[in-house]
């Protein structure tokens, strides 16, 4: 891993009505880092990271979003060349956001859209090289045997994986996962935190994960940052997130986050 940044933001915030979201939110975030963002429900985890892929502007204001020292956003404007970034950012969602009456080879080659012709991906008429590349990826996440199955009649925790390997082919350098693993059983969540896992310390991707769930932000990611309130309260190594910070963090959400071997 190298200390220069993929990402920085830069004293972001956002409000929504009369709630403020984020409060003058910094964080650089080093190439080959896999980062756990975590905090109570509305803390602005998942308005941070739609803000890193300017699918949410932050306030008009003194805020920067840059990635790979491009501009995503600034002053409350997403720039004008944010594809330029957003093509080598992946976005995990919760619910997976695969088009269910796709097969998942379909759905997965939809992550080369932005490096073919476009009619050649409306029509289904990939090249080689995405086809090559969809199954790969299949294989490389563990689901190429469903390939030809569609995408709605698979369980959760087959389209997240589906929902990584299109990351893959669209050739993510940085993977965004928005609370991937929440909507899934213990086993499936687990296997979908190793892929991520192993795709950072193997190839070598940075990824930021927000996680309800701190077993697996402390089993699985160096980092951690949490928000509380919308603002940055910790961010520091896994191993140095003790149960009284957590419990500051959390507050009467902690008995929800809480298990058994929790940090003392």
């Amino acid at each position: 891993m190298t200390s220069d940044p993929v990402l920085s933001i830069r004293a972001a915030s956002k409000t929504f009505g009369s709630r403020r979201a984020l409060d003058q939110v910094s964080l650089d975030v080093a190439r080959g880092e896999m980062i756990a963002l975590i905090g109570p429900s509305g803390s602005g985890k998942s308005t941070l990271l739609r803000s890193i892929d300017g699918l949410q502007t932050i306030d008009e204001g003194d805020g920067v979003i840059t990635a790979f020292g491009g501009p995503v956003q600034a002053k409350g404007k997403v720039s004008n060349d944010v594809r330029k970034a957003r093509i080598r950012i992946g976005f995990i969602a919760q619910q997976f956001n695969l088009v269910g009456r796709l097969s998942l080879f379909s759905n997965v080659a939809l992550g080369s859209l932005g490096r073919i012709p476009f009619l050649s991906g409306l029509f289904g008429r990939w090249p080689r090289e995405t086809r090559e590349a969809a199954m790969a990826a299949l294989a490389r996440v563990g689901v190429a045997d469903y390939a030809a199955q569609r995408a709605n009649t698979l369980s959760g925790g087959q389209q997240q994986r589906g929902a990584i390997a299109r990351a893959l082919v669209q050739k993510a350098k940085i993977i965004l996962a928005d609370e991937p693993v929440a909507s899934l059983d213990p086993v499936s969540a687990r296997k979908v935190m190793e892929i991520l896992r192993d795709l950072n310390k193997t190839d070598g991707l940075t990824v930021v994960v927000t996680l309800h769930q701190v077993d697996y932000a402390l089993r699985y990611c160096d980092r951690v940052v949490a928000l509380k309130a919308g603002q940055k309260v910790y961010d520091g190594p896994a191993a140095g997130l003790k149960r009284d910070k957590l419990i500051d963090i959390y507050g009467p959400e902690f008995e929800d986050v809480f298990w058994e071997g929790a940090p003392q």
